[in-house]
């Protein structure tokens, strides 16, 4: 076992007993199709032993608790050093979490203006923490160190002051009951429900939608005729203070967003945007103060730092510590700048840059720590990176192996994996037809390798024949129109023209943080308010059945830019396709999200047993009461609270991860229980509905998209990035839909193996084989290989790209 870490008997999700020996001080890359048991074998196995070894010295108690939950499922492994693990899932900390937070440069820049900025004549020296806007100390009092404050007024909360409070004028207020029993309180005190908005008298308007009275009424609804109308207390709540609580109590994105479109934004009037208080915005370091510091792009940050670091001469003590903190946040940043991340800025929040983005933020945090004798497990480092900037990042992995450690890094980039020591293949194929290794050895082995999917792409990535078919036409498709986009703004895309080709797939590529996303949110922004004046028009359009027409011929002006569409086949319909997660919690499964659960709740309810017990299609739901298991509420687990460690989840004692309780499990269709189904993968499932086409067509699509090996009740906390993505695209597949649309879709194929990819561009250029107009931003080189207009941005990144360098169809 010198010099090796042996895996002896790996047992976990679809692996099936493996046996592998990994070199170490070595780079390995571990590859297979999506859902061959990758992941499984790197972090479940390997990092998950590292975790149990850990926990092995924790109370006893906490043991116990957490035995079940924190199985690796492996005979045993040898040979083994700590490990840490960097994956792609989001985890960067709250709504205020930048940059600068998750790779700690943030507080070794505000030590530096602590200790040797240029204070004001007859200031007080400041710490730290003065130039935090997450302090007490430092934030803005006013504002809280936001920047911002959320104004609702009457123009942001009544859009169209011709509708009646009847009709909805208040669009602020909620919709369902909540703003019928606010309509109803305001028509018990007296006002006129039914009258224009603009013709009811000033002083209501204002009380309607600012008072902070709340009075309690007694309100007779008015329903329908066979419904009971009984009296009730109702509290009213004005639309502002309807709208602040919804701001500063919810927890749901979702509500947020909503909320923000009936309040005016501004700047923060005590702090002007800049979230400090004065006295820490007073202080100065190369003439700039904090928040300028930290706004810069990092490549122009570090153009400052070095320039300060050259001008450091004397020997005092004060020059002693500048030249320290600068040299410290100098090799923090210029790591960034070596991951291809100069043009993010300390400022940027979190959830603003991309999964791959954050990876790399983690691993240069990483790279500083000085570690060695460690394990770093990475999940797809090479995520969002153009093809120039891969030579960079695999010089960095390089140095991490020379400083001691081990790297095993999950990936399926070719690039990549052909500049590696060692290559770990899993398959052959997904779910239960993988979880073998085919190969572990030198990366020039695995071609020898015939059963191995991954060595048909090790020196070959481009199968343009896979993706288009043989007799696809060498110059791409005709456009059939085109959608001319004028003024385009989004972070670095600034005023940016865009005449975009209808009915055929544009591939939008460039350097990492050329603007890419930017520019595919700024079309969603500028499409989906011109598509917003024929929403309603759309509905009783499909309702009738009739033919779609297209988008209205004209030019709207709007926040983000205008467009005006010429030509046939105008999107009706605007779809945003990201990685973000399906769900945040054990309840949301693949069969919940796509709908198909719904088919089968129905079949079950018509069953002769289910009929006999009175058992609706709702017994068959594990979010209802009556369905789902008494102990653990449905989630299948139980959640196991720690003192002084994370909280986690351990099977349900109950039901044993089946979420239903006893009686519902009795009601069997063709055999199967309704947890039966839920066990099953999308492709066994595709057999045993094959006579519920509602749920077949699902079933199909996600097959089509290489997610036959997922399981019906996978639960959408366990989902990648990818994996969510290509769930999203199969739900709109299945939906059949007549109309023209717009598909944005951003880096589809990130964690995809080559062969999915493949199977993936297909269902893409599918989709513009039917009508629709599909743009991707990737840098994937079949995207672009095949794609029939690409768009290229540049020409660097940050402030210096953004701009359009290059437009051309397939050659």
């Amino acid at each position: 076992m010198d010099g090796r870490i042996e895996v002896w008997g790996a047992r976990l999700h679809n692996l099936r007993d493996v046996d592998v020996s990994l070199p170490r001080d070595a780079l390995v890359a571990v590859t297979g199709v999506s859902g061959s048991g990758k992941s499984s074998l790197a972090f479940g196995t390997i990092h998950g032993e590292s975790q149990r070894r850990y926990l092995d010295s924790v109370a006893p108690y906490a043991r116990r608790l957490l035995h079940g939950a924190l199985d690796p499922q492996v005979r045993d492994v040898g040979g083994l050093p700590p490990t840490v693990a960097l994956e792609q899932g989001r985890g960067a900390g709250g709504a205020r979490s930048s940059v600068g937070t998750v790779t700690t440069t943030g507080a070794t820049l505000r030590m530096l203006l602590s200790r040797c900025g240029a204070y004001p004549e007859g200031a007080e020296r400041l710490d730290s923490d003065h130039f935090s806007a997450n302090t007490a100390q430092g934030a803005c009092p006013r504002c809280g160190g936001l920047g911002v404050e959320h104004e609702p007024t009457e123009a942001s909360m009544v859009p169209d002051d011709s509708l009646s409070i009847a009709e909805g004028a208040i669009a602020a207020w909620p919709g369902a009951w909540l703003g019928k029993n606010y309509r109803d309180i305001v028509a018990t005190l007296g006002h006129d429900i039914d009258a224009p908005w603009r013709e009811l008298p000033a002083a209501t308007r204002e009380w309607i939608l600012f008072t902070d009275e709340q009075p309690v009424v007694t309100v007779v609804p008015v329903r329908d005729a066979e419904r009971i109308n009984r009296p009730y207390q109702g509290t009213f709540s004005s639309a502002a203070r309807y709208v602040r609580r919804t701001l500063a109590e919810t927890r749901s994105a979702t509500s947020r967003r909503r909320m923000l479109r009936f309040v005016e934004t501004r700047p923060c009037p005590v702090c002007r945007g800049r979230r400090l208080r004065p006295d820490a915005l007073g202080v100065t370091w190369q003439g700039l103060a904090i928040d300028e510091a930290a706004a810069l792009p990092v490549d122009a940050l570090v153009s400052v730092l070095r320039e300060r670091r050259g001008e450091l001469q004397g020997e005092d003590a004060q020059a002693l510590a500048e030249k320290v903190l600068v040299e410290d946040l100098l090799g923090r940043l210029e790591l960034l700048l070596d991951l291809g991340l100069g043009h993010l800025s300390l400022d940027r929040p979190a959830a603003g840059v991309s999964s791959g983005e954050l990876q790399r933020l983690r691993l240069a945090t990483a790279l500083r720590s000085g570690l060695f004798g460690v394990v770093y497990v990475l999940d797809e480092p090479s995520a969002g990176l153009h093809p120039r900037d891969v030579d960079e990042l695999m010089r960095l992995l390089r140095a991490l192996v020379a400083a001691g450690n081990t790297v095993v890094v999950v990936e399926h980039d070719m690039a990549v994996v052909r500049q590696c020591d060692w290559v770990v293949d899993v398959g052959p194929g997904a779910g239960r037809d993988g979880g073998e290794v085919l190969w572990s050895g030198p990366v020039a082995g695995l071609a020898g390798v015939e059963e191995s999917p991954t060595a048909a792409y090790l020196d070959e990535p481009v199968h343009a024949g896979e993706v288009l078919g043989e007799d696809a036409p060498a110059g791409g498709r005709e456009p059939s129109g085109t959608l001319e986009l004028r003024g385009l703004r989004r972070h670095t895309v600034r005023g940016v023209d865009l005449d975009l080709p209808l009915g055929v797939v544009t591939v939008v590529t460039g350097v990492s943080g050329s603007g890419k996303t930017s520019l595919l949110d700024a079309v969603h922004d500028v499409v989906g308010a011109q598509l917003a004046r024929v929403e309603d028009l759309e509905e009783a359009v499909e309702a009738d059945g009739e033919d779609d027409e297209g988008m209205d011929e004209g030019e709207v002006d709007a926040p983000a830019g205008s467009v005006r569409a010429v030509g046939a086949g105008a999107p009706r319909r605007v779809v945003r396709i990201t990685q973000k997660p399906i769900g945040r919690s054990p309840r949301s499964t693949l069969a919940t999200y796509t709908g198909l659960w719904d088919a089968v709740r129905k079949t079950f309810a018509a069953t002769p047993e289910a009929r006999e017990r009175g058992f609706t299609a709702s017994r068959f739901s594990f979010n209802t009461t009556a369905g789902q298991c008494p102990t653990c509420g449905g989630e299948g687990a139980v959640a196991v609270e720690l003192l002084f460690l994370p909280g986690t989840y351990a099977p349900c004692p109950t039901c044993h991860g089946d979420r239903f309780g006893p009686e519902t499990l009795e009601v069997r269709w063709q055999g199967h229980t309704v947890a039966d189904l839920l066990r099953m993968s999308v492709r066994e499932a595709r057999e045993a509905l094959a006579e519920v086409p509602a749920a077949a067509r699902a079933l199909e699509a996600l097959d089509a998209l290489g997610l036959g090996y997922l399981q019906l009740g996978q639960s959408a906390t366990e989902l990648s990035g990818g994996e969510a993505q290509r769930i999203k695209l199969a739900t709109e597949l299945q939906k059949q839909r007549r109309s023209a649309s717009l598909y944005l879709f951003d880096e589809p194929t990130t964690g995809l193996h080559p062969a999915d990819v493949h199977r993936l561009l297909a269902q893409l250029h599918a989709l513009a084989d039917h009508g629709h107009t599909v743009v991707v931003a990737e840098h994937d080189p079949v995207a672009v290989a095949t794609a029939d207009v690409v768009v290229e941005l540049g020409p660097g990144a940050g402030d210096e790209g953004g701009r359009i360098e290059a437009v051309r169809g397939r050659t």
